[in-house]
């Protein structure tokens, strides 16, 4: 069976929503974990398809967690073998950074459910299902310059690229589409320093999730299942 290769960093920000998902497009969900695993030893086969997932580091910090070089070879490895890469958030930060772009921290995080405006090309895209209202599930307080050759597709005030493309196969969202509303309260406890030190009030937060990620969360599986839909076959 094909596989959807999932690189995870933290126990709770997995496929979500996306499992059953790749499971209906016949992909079987196979997690490796960064820092844990031997990701040396991953190696992307026709079929396939790699998704890098989120995670509270840089994607620069090879100082501090010097597995991060690894998981750079093996998107390299995936993209050189043609298999389709889907990134979110970290994962979109790392895929950016293979591409040969920069990396940094944003002018201040970006945490809950917010808008995002997409470009002409972002509006022909599997990103169309996001419409009318765009909002998407914000988590994030780096960002990353636009990889030479890609397409971007959404943008905010704050981050100019939500979302890019590189061809069909080769997708980056700044954002989560992945977060299952029902196992989010993993979120406000994992993520618990980083909100507190962002002067984040998770009551409010909560309440702001439990009212609108259910819709989010819908459209957003619309999006992924567009994006396999028009993935070309091999």
């Amino acid at each position: 069976m094909k596989r959807a290769i999932a690189l995870r960093h933290v126990a709770f920000e997995d496929l979500g929503l996306l499992d059953r998902l790749f499971q209906s497009n016949g992909h079987a969900p196979v997690y490796h974990d960064a820092g844990v695993d031997d990701l040396a030893s991953v190696v992307p086969a026709a079929g396939d398809l790699l998704v890098v997932l989120g995670g509270p580091i840089g994607a620069y910090e090879d100082d501090r967690y010097p597995f991060i070089p690894e998981e750079l070879r093996l998107i390299e490895r995936a993209l050189k073998a043609n298999v389709p890469v889907l990134g979110i958030c970290l994962g979109a930060q790392l895929l950016a950074r293979v591409l040969g772009a920069r990396v940094y921290p944003g002018p201040h995080k970006e945490i809950g459910i917010a808008p995002i405006e997409l470009t002409p090309e972002g509006s022909a895209s599997c990103l169309r299902h996001l419409a009318p209202t765009r909002h998407v599930f914000h988590w994030h307080g780096d960002t990353f310059d636009l990889p030479a050759g890609a397409v971007r597709l959404a943008s905010t005030a704050n981050t100019p690229n939500q979302a890019f493309a590189l061809g069909p196969k080769v997708l980056g969202l700044q954002f989560h589409i992945e977060a299952e509303p029902s196992r989010i309260e993993r979120w406000l406890v994992g993520h618990a320093c980083e909100l507190a030190g962002a002067g984040i009030d998770v009551a409010g937060l909560r309440q702001e999730l439990d009212s609108l990620l259910p819709n989010v969360a819908q459209s957003g599986q619309l999006v992924i299942a567009d994006w396999l839909g028009e993935l070309p076959a091999r």
